[in-house]
């Protein structure tokens, strides 16, 4: 035996180590093979990631649509322009009024503190505004067609503090400006996904480090383009919590102030939502949740209740440091009937944003599918006085002496 062992390491040392990347990829197949194979819970992630497949193909369709409309849209723009061009018709003061508000949504943080009036093609514009939004703001609205002069007698500030019109937002860096500016035209999508394609068929015929290079950028502007977002919030780099946006509706036939109290009481979840492995306490409305994570493994964060209005909301927002950036609000509003209507709005960023929310849907692990599911459990113990979590009944008069798992 011994002798054996001798002459295979010394056939290795004369044939040279085997690549990694061969041995990697069959270790990879195998895992995948299974994960999905696995007799229990096989099925089920087969059918999910056949589920995610036909979503993704559908994005890609709408991807698709939207890039040829935009395109044929872009065209007649073009068209209509070189026409203005030649046809130098005069543009009536109201259309041209509204051409540049809307022009102003883009450019600024607060628009609503500027006043535009329009004569004859001039346009004349009086209010607040601050530093950072007026540089190059009159040398834009120059070329707005139909325009025929700007005349600037706004207001600059440096900072909001003494304005009220300028109270609201971060001016031009405010979050939903900056959201507006990470997304791409449908066209562009169009183009980023042709592009995206080739990279990765260019990839495919080479087996040197170049193809590995185009692969990798083929897959990289394909998620980028079916995501559309910035590649910093697709990796979770940074301290937003908005990455993945959940927003739902239920209503439950029990009296508003009964739904309520139990919500408020979130230690007593991890009783009957089936996702949750502990809700525990920490003082001062402050609580860690543990969640279970793929592959059985738990997911922690800690969360303070910022909001609490007897019988009509709660809101809460993660601590910093936690591991999933969260924060969110609950609406309660009763409804005609003696019932309850629940209306969910949270927001959160998963361990490596958008990517390794997208990878713990494909394995099976979709916390929006999650909240659907504990969200009926919810619904059934206070209709059916009992709903089953954790592999076994649980009763409403269980749930409300609390505990949990």
């Amino acid at each position: 035996m011994a002798t054996w062992i001798e002459q295979q390491r010394r056939g290795l040392r004369q044939r040279g180590r085997p690549e990694a990347a061969p041995i990697l990829g069959a270790l990879g197949i195998g895992a995948g093979l299974m994960y999905f194979l696995d007799p229990v819970r096989g099925a089920r992630r087969r059918a999910l990631a056949r589920d995610q497949i036909v979503h993704s193909l559908h994005a890609l369709d709408r991807i698709a649509e939207k890039g040829a409309r935009d395109l044929t849209c872009r065209a007649r723009g073009l068209v209509a322009e070189g026409r203005s061009f030649f046809h130098d018709d005069e543009v009536p003061d109201e259309v041209l009024k509204a051409r540049v508000r809307a022009r102003l949504g883009h450019l600024v943080g607060h628009p609503h503190a500027i006043d535009v009036t329009v004569h004859r093609g001039r346009v004349e514009l009086r209010g607040a505004i601050l530093a950072n939004d007026f540089d190059g703001l009159v040398s834009t609205l120059a070329v707005v067609p139909g325009t025929r002069g700007v005349e600037s007698r706004l207001d600059v500030y440096d900072a909001p503090d003494a304005v009220a019109a300028l109270q609201n937002g971060n001016g031009h860096d405010n979050e939903h400006a900056r959201r507006l500016r990470e997304r791409w035209s449908p066209l562009l999508r169009l183009g980023a996904g042709i592009v995206g394609v080739g990279l990765l068929a260019a990839g495919a015929r080479r087996r040197d480090q170049l193809g590995s290079l185009l692969r990798i950028s083929g897959i990289a502007i394909l998620a980028r383009d079916v995501a559309d977002q910035s590649l910093r919030r697709m990796l979770g780099i940074g301290a937003e919590r908005d990455v993945v946006e959940i927003h739902k509706t239920l209503t439950v036939h029990a009296p508003i102030e009964n739904v309520f109290d139990l919500w408020l009481h979130c230690e007593r979840f991890p009783v009957f939502m089936d996702h949750l492995r502990r809700v525990e306490p920490l003082g001062e409305g402050r609580y860690r949740w543990i969640a279970r994570g793929p592959g059985r493994l738990s997911v922690s964060w800690d969360a303070v209740i910022t909001e609490v209005v007897p019988d009509r909301r709660i809101a809460w927002v993660s601590l910093p440091g936690s591991m999933v950036a969260n924060e969110g609000v609950v609406q309660f509003d009763a409804t005609p009937n003696g019932g309850t209507r629940i209306t969910i709005q949270l927001v959160y960023n998963p361990p490596g944003g958008f990517v390794g929310h997208a990878l713990a849907r494909f394995c099976g692990v979709d916390p929006k599918r999650a909240m659907d599911e504990d969200l009926v459990r919810f619904q059934s113990l206070f209709e059916r006085g009992k709903t089953t979590a954790h592999g076994h009944e649980v009763r409403y008069a269980e749930v409300c002496a609390g505990g949990g798992n």
